[in-house]
Formats: structure tokens, sequence, C-alpha cells
């Protein structure tokens, strides 16, 4: 015989948080329900896991909505960052995701560094395109201009 359970924590083999499935009665009730991994069914937990779904889709299309905000207006950003070069014009140190995320804050902009996606810092003069991951589709690309400091 089977039981239906709502998962209230990933299962390996069996499921992800919040996944309705069928197990066997012994299973259901000897180990899910008792080590707090699953709850019965009913319909008052099914609608209040619909009620949940509902409200974490309306907060993440909020975070996604903020996020494309930030990303247009960080799209719109050119940053130009000065650094000490030597004869053959190569820079003393780098520029990192840290002065990156300085910059931009200067520019009333702050972003987490950790969200600049660098792959190694900038050691030379030119002009580059930084890629900011805002959230797991939003992206936006900043332009950065690395000049010769007077």
């Amino acid at each position: 015989m089977q039981m239906k359970l709502i998962l209230r924590e990933d299962v390996p083999s069996l499921g992800k948080a919040g996944d309705v499935v069928d197990v066997r009665r012994g299973y259901g009730r000897n180990f899910l329900v008792p080590q707090g991994k699953a709850v019965m069914a009913t319909r008052t937990k099914l609608r209040e896991l619909e009620h949940e779904r509902a409200v974490a889709l309306t907060a993440q299309a909020k975070r996604t909505a903020q996020a494309r905000g930030v990303a247009d207006k960080l799209n719109a950003q050119s940053l130009v960052i000065a650094r000490k070069v030597g004869e053959t014009e190569k820079l003393f140190g780098s520029v990192t995701s840290l002065d990156i995320a300085e910059a931009l804050a200067a520019k009333g902009l702050p972003i987490d560094r950790h969200l600049i996606h660098l792959p190694e810092p900038i050691k030379s003069l030119g002009e580059f395109e930084v890629e900011v991951k805002l959230s797991g589709d939003v992206s936006a690309k900043v332009k950065v201009a690395v000049v010769p400091e007077k």
C-alpha cells in the first residue's frame, strides 16, 4: 500500500523539498515522518504548499525585476580606472574585481565584488568588458577602461 507525503527536505532517489511523493506506508510512517523529512499530504498541507510556492515565485519574480533594473544601469556604465605604468606601459599591480566594485560604488552603484566575474585580474592598459552576474539568469556588462595615471 502507498501513502502520499510532502517532502520537507531533499531525499536522495526520492525527490526534492516540496515534492509530493507516493511511498510505502512503512517507509513513510517509520522513517520519513519521524525523521522530519516529510509530512502527510493532507488537503490543508497541500494548500499550504501551493501558497508557499506562489509566494516564492512572486518573490523570485520581484528579485529578477530588481536585478534587471540594476543590469540596465550597469550596462550604461563605463568606468575609467587609472593605474601607474612602467616605461613599457605595463601596469604596476593589476585591476581586480574589488577595484571595479569600488569604482561602481563611487558612481552610486554598490555591487558585491563576488558578483563581478573577472577570470583573472587586468594587467594591461586598454578597454575591457567585465561581466556582472546579478542573479541566475540576469547579468550585465560593464565597460572598464584602464588608463595610465598622470
